[in-house]
């Protein structure tokens, strides 16, 4: 439940690497963004990819998350969120993070109430901001405990590797285990389908023909492309079934399911520290990202 009816805090989150959880974070922001709303992205992970994705060298700036987190120990300086919040090109303020976040959580394992700390640095800003976005390391750390417990609204993605459906009884696991153990319940509100396109059709599939072709039929060894054809769009087929049952089955836990293709545009922007939105809003990931903002505005 969103705490006030106003302000929405939402945790992206994936254990594993690679399912376009960061990706799928800054271009949610760059549409709310887009949509005239106040939008915050906080980088919990120590990779910086979501400081970097905005535009922002992590080591340009002088405070960070790292900051933030250590201050809640005896001994450092106090640094509210406030101070190290910075406004990116793309009208998405962040709050960045750099490689020094690795060395907060040894020290998180010392505080009993551990899982409530990034809730609690959040607090001040809560009323700044109409959302707050939460970008999770790819782990099952305390970060990840943390953005989850901080959350009102939690965002999984998925990939279609082929370990994407042992990805999600992983997901099921986490969930599950702080529900029990801090006592927070969690469950996701949506689910995304990352770089979900279908693969290539028998149409795209070479063959051979000219002088080639007639050679090797007069030699009466066939055509090994047409071999290569048929094998080709077998495994395009299989490929398709595995994909149709990680959706089918990624529809039947998750309330909501939402799909994005492939798109070089989405990267291109990456590049350039920009989400899609303020890049490539009519590509077809830009025209997906567009979709799942306006489902998050109807929260």
């Amino acid at each position: 439940m969103t705490k006030g009816g106003t302000i929405s805090c939402i945790t992206f989150s994936h254990h594993k690497g690679g399912t376009g959880k960061t990706t799928t974070c800054l271009n949610v922001a760059g549409f709310l963004a887009l949509a005239g709303k106040r939008v915050l992205v906080v980088d919990a992970d120590p990779q910086a990819n979501a400081t970097m994705g905005l535009g922002i060298y992590p080591d340009s700036r002088r405070r960070h998350m790292y900051d933030v987190f250590m201050s809640v120990f005896e001994g450092f300086p106090d640094v509210p969120i406030t101070e190290v919040i910075t406004r990116t090109e793309a009208g998405v303020d962040l709050a960045p993070s750099n490689l020094d976040l690795v060395g907060v959580e040894p020290s998180l394992y010392m505080i009993d109430d551990r899982a409530g700390i990034l809730r609690d640095l959040l607090e001040p800003v809560r009323h700044s901001y109409d959302y707050i976005l939460i970008d999770t390391p790819p782990s099952m750390g305390q970060f990840v405990v943390n953005g989850l417990v901080a959350a009102d609204h939690v965002v999984v993605t998925i990939d279609a590797g082929i370990f994407a459906l042992r990805g999600i009884d992983g997901l099921e696991t986490i969930f599950a285990d702080i529900s029990e153990i801090v006592g927070h319940r969690v469950t996701a509100d949506l689910a995304v389908l990352t770089r979900w396109e279908q693969s290539s059709s028998i149409e795209s599939i070479p063959t051979r023909t000219g002088l080639s072709g007639l050679l090797a039929r007069l030699l009466g060894r066939g055509d090994p492309h047409s071999d290569v054809g048929a094998n080709a769009a077998r495994s395009a087929a299989a490929e398709e079934e595995r994909r149709a049952r990680i959706e089918a089955e990624v529809k039947r836990r998750f309330g909501r399911v939402e799909t994005v293709p492939f798109s070089r545009e989405v990267y291109e922007a990456q590049q350039r520290g920009l989400p899609i939105a303020q890049y490539a809003p009519e590509s077809a990931a830009g025209v997906a990202y567009r979709r799942i903002a306006q489902g998050v505005l109807a929260w």
